[in-house]
């Protein structure tokens, strides 16, 4: 493995810069350049000792970059990828991986045709309080599952702002693929959907609103989907609430699990699961579950699979149910119709 791969950052924003201090945590992985239209955030990034562009293809025509990371917003995610894919480079997309199914399906088309690795930044699959539901539900401690809960509430943006230096709204518009949907409710979607194997999801139904901090796309989304084995599962971005509901409920035939909200997104605190059982016995704490990858891990696992070594944390292909299951939220929102999963 090359033991410095290095890495172009496409959009020096709030997150991109994030990733750049988990790159630079990664010991194998290392962030060179940057390529953002926007002069102070061209300057975080000479700070931080990258190399800067304004045009994208000066810097994806550097072959001394192996790899690219695209953390611009979800509209032009598909664009960017398609780009570093053109051009060579293995490609690290933020999540959501695009706009919708379509997309995402030529990014995997494109990346095939490059022999290029392709890998999607769903990095809470290994969040603490996922992790300790799946070990609840894969253990058995709840029986057969029949519903599973995953919420985010508070009243206040759950997208908060973008860089200020670039359109700082733009998580809360549409066009540029904003909303409580795309942004926690992505991750939610992919945990939910994971945590449900071997089942199946069959069909969704949504309610997609603009109520206080936008005004053409979601800050409530609730999300209902009906799996092949008769369980049910929501998820609910609620930024419009005075009274938070938990951060996981989930009900089985032997009880039920609770866990506390966290205005501050506390994982630990969200993992913090109370357990009731159904035989009347005394409700009791869970086990926290062994940790998962952290985001430097996730990008030694991205290195090493452009390496030739194994496979990506995340594999593009694995993030179509998701993309599946966001079409389909805003098809039925649209129609106020549930609406039938084709198979992926």
């Amino acid at each position: 493995m090359n033991p410095q791969m290095r890495i172009g950052i496409i959009g020096f924003g709030r997150i991109g810069a994030a990733h750049a201090g988990w790159l630079s945590r990664s010991q194998i992985v290392t962030p060179v350049a940057a390529a953002d239209p926007t002069p102070p955030r061209l300057q975080l990034a000479m700070q931080r000792g990258l190399g800067v562009h304004t045009d994208l293809h000066a810097m994806l025509s550097d072959p001394a970059i192996d790899a690219v990371l695209v953390a611009t917003p979800t509209s032009m995610h598909f664009d960017h990828t398609i780009a570093a894919l053109v051009a060579g480079k293995h490609v690290m997309v933020e999540k959501p991986m695009a706009m919708d199914m379509a997309q995402a399906r030529q990014m995997l088309a494109a990346a095939a045709s490059a022999n290029k690795i392709l890998s999607v930044f769903h990095n809470r699959r290994w969040d603490a309080d996922y992790l300790a539901v799946c070990q609840a539900i894969q253990s058995g401690v709840v029986g057969k599952v029949f519903n599973v809960e995953s919420r985010l509430g508070q009243w206040a943006s759950c997208v908060g702002p973008a860089a200020v230096e670039y359109r700082p709204g733009w998580r809360n518009e549409a066009g540029f693929g904003g909303g409580g949907l795309f942004d926690w409710g992505s991750h939610f979607i992919d945990q939910l959907w994971r945590l449900m194997l071997p089942a199946r999801p069959l069909r969704v139904f949504a309610q997609l609103r603009g109520n206080v901090w936008t005004s053409d796309c979601d800050d409530f989304a609730r999300i209902c989907i009906d799996f092949d084995n008769g369980a049910v599962g929501l998820v609910e971005i609620n930024t419009t609430t005075m009274l938070p509901l938990p951060r996981w409920h989930v009900d089985g035939a032997a009880g039920s699990i609770t866990s506390p909200h966290s205005l501050e997104f506390d994982v630990n605190k969200w993992a913090e699961l109370d357990f009731a059982p159904a035989d009347g016995s005394p409700p009791r704490r869970l086990p926290q579950a062994p940790a998962g990858l952290n985001e430097a891990q996730i990008w030694q696992r991205f290195a090493a699979a452009a390496a030739g070594d194994g496979e990506p944390a995340v594999i593009a292909e694995s993030v179509l149910p998701t993309m599946a299951i966001l079409d389909a939220a805003r098809q039925s929102s649209r129609s106020g119709h549930a609406i039938e999963l084709s198979p992926w």
